[in-house]
Formats: C-alpha cells, sequence, structure tokens
C-alpha cells in the first residue's frame, strides 16, 4: 500500500490495488455487519417526551461480545447507574455512525475502481479520493477495525508476541493485516498535517 497524500480542502487520496482494496471492504463490512447485527433491543416503556424529541430507549447493559464491548464502552467506569443511563440514550447513535463509517469506506472503495468479483484479478488500481467528511470517515472506520482485531487477537500496547508467532500460524497473517492498517490509519493522518 502506498501512503496516502493530502488533497485541498482536508481531503486524501490513495491509490490501492484490488486485493488491498477488496481486504479493506471486507473488514469494513464484517464491522459493520457485527455491530448491525449485536444490536440490543429498547427495554422499558418509552416515555412521550423523548419520544417528541427523538430520544428513544435504548439499551442500557453493555454488549456481550468482547469487541462490542471494546467499540461501544461503557461511558462510566465506576458508575454503573450513570453508564447504563448514558448508553441508553447513546448506543444506537454509536452503531449508527459506526455503520455510517464502514460504508462510506466501501462506498468510496467501490467509486475509485474496486471490483465486485474476487476471482477478477485486475491490474488496475482502486484510486480513492477522499473529501473531509470521508477523511474522519475512513480514520474512524479504520480505528474500528484496528480495535476489533486487537481484540480478537488480543493485542495490548506492550504487546511483542507477533516476534514469537511463527509466519506459518494464521494468526501471523491477521497480525501483518493489523499492522498493515496501523501504516494506512498513520498516513491518513500524517496527510492531514501536509
Amino acid at each position: 500500500m502506498k501512503p496516502f497524500s493530502a488533497r485541498r480542502g482536508g481531503g486524501a487520496y490513495v491509490s490501492l490495488d484490488q486485493l488491498e482494496a477488496r481486504l479493506l471492504a471486507n473488514l469494513a463490512a464484517q464491522v459493520a455487519e457485527l455491530v448491525r447485527d449485536g444490536s440490543a433491543e429498547p427495554v422499558g416503556p418509552q416515555d412521550p417526551l423523548e419520544v417528541l424529541v427523538g430520544l428513544g430507549e435504548g439499551p442500557v447493559q453493555p454488549p456481550d461480545d468482547p469487541v462490542l464491548q471494546r467499540l461501544l464502552p461503557d461511558a462510566y467506569r465506576d458508575d454503573a447507574e450513570g453508564a447504563a443511563e448514558f448508553r441508553r440514550f447513546t448506543e444506537q447513535g454509536l452503531r449508527e455512525g459506526k455503520v455510517r463509517n464502514a460504508l462510506t469506506v466501501i462506498e468510496s472503495l467501490t467509486a475509485g475502481g474496486m471490483t465486485q468479483d474476487e476471482m477478477q484479478v485486475s491490474d488496475v488500481e482502486v484510486d480513492v479520493d477522499l473529501d473531509a467528511d470521508q477523511v474522519q470517515a475512513w480514520l474512524r472506520c479504520l480505528n474500528d477495525i484496528r480495535l476489533s482485531l486487537a481484540t480478537r487477537l488480543e493485542i495490548t500496547e506492550d504487546d511483542d508476541r507477533r516476534s514469537a508467532i511463527p509466519d506459518n500460524d494464521p494468526a501471523a497473517v491477521l497480525h501483518d493485516i493489523y499492522d498493515w492498517l496501523g501504516f494506512a490509519q498513520e498516513t491518513l493522518v500524517q496527510s492531514l498535517g501536509d
């Protein structure tokens, strides 16, 4: 993958090969599916005033899935009641935002020339040209993907287990993807300063 380049007005540009684009689209789709499918049902009767101003009743318990717990953490670690109340009013919006970010990534890859047929090998690069809003969606989605992988792989800040994993271990590939996504995220952030 080539690094992102800056565009005027806070935008960014990158060229990916078809395999990179498909991998990124697949990972974004998986995060969107996890966030969408893991939606909890609203609890309790809805207050008429809350309905009137657009505040629906949402879940009050954190999700069971460790990845969803990481993507949708409690707002208050030392206040279960406050965390439940905060979650009730914000979780659905957070989920919808994460799905929108993932869809923005997929749509911009498709607009850039990503082919849908995985059996078709193409030398045509995928040219992704992002405006400032799309850059922010990409950054948030890349972060969500990396947090998801880190949770599944049990990667921590001071993790140096990658060097101990044999190259033929399937986990090595996932660690390499995690690092690749980190490069993408880092160069996208750097392009904002250019």
